[in-house]
């Protein structure tokens, strides 16, 4: 049961660190995420901070996995 948790902390920390890069350079290549002066959107704003979320959570897997696996919860 502890692998399984384990590869599965894993599986979601390497997803979330794969696919929310590439999303928020889409993202930023998307007319909506600069305003018509230039600067940055709303719309550009909140997606990044979906994605600092995202990476926040695939660390906060990462250091679960690493305990779980280390310590054998």
């Amino acid at each position: 049961m502890i692998a399984f948790v384990v590869t599965v902390l894993l599986v979601g920390a390497v997803f979330n660190i794969v696919t929310w890069p590439t999303f928020l350079r889409r993202v930023a290549r998307d007319p909506r995420a600069r305003g018509a002066d230039g600067r940055r959107t709303r719309f550009f704003t909140v997606h990044l901070v979906l994605v600092v979320i995202a990476i926040a959570l695939a660390a906060l897997f990462l250091a679960g996995a690493a305990m779980i696996g280390f310590a054998g919860f």
